[in-house]
């Protein structure tokens, strides 16, 4: 069986030994195919190895305060991950078990979603709906700079994966017993200083999706965000919507939506598309490469559908704005979105860590990439006058540090979307819904690339 330089770093405390004995020795790992193009990738860089001890044996004696050697080892292979792109990370046992709390859509916080910025501070991807964090008004682009007075930059970036240690990740800091309090001091573009909002933590059960009537036969469908029980839902309001009489047109809100499971992305979409590809994933290794095709079998019947979507729509609201409007299924209306065409795979290990590791590129139905230029609306929208920085974060994949570079990152003009609140766009994807038009024919794939 292969062994990668990841899992031989984790055995690196057992092997330092055998590095010092065997200076020329070029450790390869073995595979059933010695042939493979692979191979080559597989070799343990020793000199690099013996780099790595060196420091740590430096570290270990020298270093002004003694380190713990499970702490040293945890960094060690946090850094293996820190500088290969923003949405790969180690998680220690209590941010592992949160990340899958939150895909199951119920845990214990104030309802946002963050990203680790280079300094460490977290920046706000997005608040989710009817939680403290929204009803507060933290905004998408928000940095948060301070939880309860401690900058966040300061906090301990160790964590001996134990369940009542803080931890590293996006949302631990902010986790804690249903009713009691934290203070984050936020820093937003357009405002002069930092200013502190107070959250009361509850048990945060996220409703992903919300519908209404808009008119007589016009429906909406919030998707707030894609859990696992998503699809199910989204398949209810479908059901209730069309309970109330003939839909003769469909909203689908994906504003300010995250992503999460691509599972629930793609089941959306097949219950919409009687037929063709919906969305292709790209790696480097076999289980990394998808295809994901459509059912017989449109719920709405060819029904119009309009996506409305803003820059803090991203991946799996990304996935399915794609996938409708490349089959020629929905017109996308709003602002660019975010441009996270990347996947990542919760990798766990036997201590109860686990390590998100981005394993492919996704592909919309014609071929195209999104990473880090998004998707660009077939109606675009402004936001209103009053809102904050005019609507613009300036933040987009494209502009996080070490990103994954993108097939059409270079394009003339900004890649980062604005942020659309309010009823207004609602109305205006409402107005665009009624308006006759023709069906799209489906995109023409892209010639496959060997």
């Amino acid at each position: 069986m292969r062994k990668t330089p990841f899992a031989f770093l984790l055995l690196l405390a057992a092997g330092a030994a055998f590095a010092q004995q065997a200076p020329e020795q070029q450790v390869v790992s073995t595979s059933d195919d010695p042939d493979a193009p692979e191979s080559t990738t597989s070799k343990v860089p020793l000199d690099e190895i013996r780099r790595y001890v060196w420091v740590y044996n430096a570290v270990k004696e020298a270093y002004v305060d003694p380190v713990d050697d499970k702490k040293l080892m945890q960094a060690a292979v946090r850094g293996l991950l820190l500088d290969l792109d923003p949405h790969s990370a180690y998680l220690p046992k209590r941010d592992a078990k949160a990340f899958d709390e939150v895909t199951q859509g119920a845990y214990t916080g104030v309802g946002v979603e963050l990203m680790t910025l280079p300094d460490r501070t977290l920046k706000v991807v997005a608040p989710i709906d009817d939680t403290p964090a929204q009803r507060a008004g933290i905004k998408a682009g928000d940095i948060v700079i301070a939880i309860d007075g401690k900058p966040v930059a300061d906090r301990d970036a160790s964590n001996d994966g134990d369940d009542d240690d803080e931890g590293d990740g996006n949302s631990a800091p902010l986790r804690g017993a249903p009713g009691t309090k934290v203070v984050l001091t936020i820093q937003r573009e357009g405002t002069a200083k930092p200013f502190d909002v107070t959250l009361t933590r509850e048990r945060i059960r996220v409703t992903s999706v919300k519908s209404r009537a808009l008119e007589p036969g016009f429906g909406y469908i919030r998707i707030a965000t894609f859990q696992a029980d998503t699809a199910a839902d989204f398949s209810r309001a479908l059901d209730t919507l069309q309970a109330g009489g003939n839909l003769r047109g469909l909203v689908i809100d994906l504003r300010s939506n995250p992503g999460g499971l691509l599972t629930a992305a793609v089941q959306i979409a097949d219950e919409l598309l009687d037929k063709g590809k919906i969305v292709s994933t790209r790696g480097r290794v076999a289980l990394s490469d998808a295809e994901f095709s459509a059912t017989p079998g449109d719920r709405l019947d060819g029904a119009p559908i309009v996506v409305l979507v803003d820059a803090g729509s991203a991946s799996a609201s990304e996935v399915l704005a794609g996938a409708l409007r490349d089959n020629g299924r929905a017109r996308v209306v709003g602002s660019r979105t975010f441009g996270k065409g990347s996947v990542q795979t919760l990798l766990p290990l036997d201590n109860g860590d686990s390590v998100k590791l981005t394993t492919a590129r996704y592909y919309t139905p014609s071929g195209k990439s999104i990473q880090a230029l998004g998707i660009q609306p077939d109606i675009v929208l402004r936001p209103e006058k009053n809102a904050t920085n005019g609507g613009r974060p300036e933040y987009s994949e494209a502009t996080l540090p070490r990103h994954l570079r993108g097939d059409g990152e270079d394009m003339a003009g900004s890649n980062a979307g604005e942020v659309l609140d309010g009823d207004a766009p609602i109305a205006a994807a409402l107005a665009e819904l009624k308006k006759p038009i023709a069906k799209a024919p489906a995109a023409t794939p892209a010639p496959s690339k060997e």
